[in-house]
């Protein structure tokens, strides 16, 4: 990080301040990123900016709950935005990935342009990161994957772009966040959402199916590793588009595969898979296919980063 946190703090309050020569809006994810520049911007600038949270449809169980639970603690001005039809509907039938972010991304800026427009918005401020901006490609870098708040903006939108954290990596991210009082335990969590962690079509029955396995998945980690310190970096689970045979109770099944993915990192362009007892990892497939029944078989990834990316998609 360039600055310690408190040095920082009053640095990108000031960009904030200095970038804004009229009212904005800040599309939030809920995610560590976005969050913290949300209270950056209600420390900052107050009711200049209006930070936005879009219900995409493709949200964890009770997210937009959490989201505005924190939004009213650090008095953030806010709306939270019910676009799950609009989202779902553009991904029917989508299977490619970088398709799925771009789709996302521009739906995204469809939805924050409409906002703008109300309010009288002239900038779309968000939380993008080094790593986000890094991996999309562009000038001599290589696409690894397009972020849907880099490389699935589309090439001309109403909205002038300010990135007050593109410099920064998620180590710093943590650090800033500590230091404002933010909970740094909270799951990083990718801005399309599900969409990534659902290969092949997205569809509400695979989201709803997910949401459930990510919310046990979650619940069984923070059980086994109740020191914050001491968890994986990230854990998630990924719902592959392959089904295969099985047995539930005395039954043939013929259900779909789940994929643990925990991993541990400082900065999140390397790091490694995370090495859970077997122990834990099978009572944890166990959960998943007893309270699943469409789900028959549960794998664990053991890839680093590279030559993996930590998300799937």
């Amino acid at each position: 990080m360039p600055s310690s946190p408190s040095d920082l703090v009053p640095e990108l309050e000031s960009f904030i301040s200095g970038s804004l020569l009229g009212k904005g809006i800040l599309a939030c994810s809920g995610g560590q990123d976005s969050t913290l520049l949300a209270v950056l911007c209600a420390r900052s600038v107050k009711d200049k900016v209006l930070v936005v949270f879009v219900d995409t449809g493709l949200m964890r169980k009770n997210e937009s709950k959490r989201v505005e639970e924190l939004f009213k603690k650090f008095n953030v001005n806010y709306r939270i935005v019910n676009s799950s039809e609009l989202f779902l509907s553009r991904l029917r039938g989508v299977t490619d990935p970088e398709e799925k972010r771009k789709i996302i991304g521009k739906t995204f800026i469809d939805v924050f342009e409409s906002i703008a427009k109300e309010s009288g918005a002239e900038y779309l401020l968000q939380g993008t990161i080094a790593p986000d901006w890094i991996e999309s490609g562009g000038s001599r870098r290589e696409v690894i994957k397009s972020h849907h708040n880099v490389g699935g903006l589309p090439e001309k939108m109403n909205l002038r772009l300010v990135e007050p954290l593109r410099d920064l990596y998620k180590d710093d991210i943590r650090e800033l966040s500590a230091h404002l009082g933010l909970d740094t335990g909270v799951q990083p969590y990718p801005g399309p959402g599900l969409a990534v962690r659902i290969l092949g079509e997205v569809t509400e029955e695979k989201v709803r199916l997910l949401q459930e396995i990510t919310e046990l998945t979650e619940e069984a980690v923070r059980k086994e590793y109740p020191d914050p310190e001491k968890r994986p970096w990230q854990y998630f689970a990924v719902l592959l588009p392959v089904r295969t045979t099985g047995v539930h109770g005395d039954k043939r099944s013929y259900g779909y595969t789940v994929a643990l993915r925990f991993f541990d990192t400082f900065d999140a362009m390397s790091g490694s898979f995370t090495k859970p007892s077997m122990d834990f990892l099978e009572r944890l497939s166990t959960s998943i296919t007893n309270h699943n029944p469409s789900v028959n078989r549960v794998v664990y990834d053991i890839t680093n980063k590279p030559p993996g990316t930590i998300e799937w998609e």
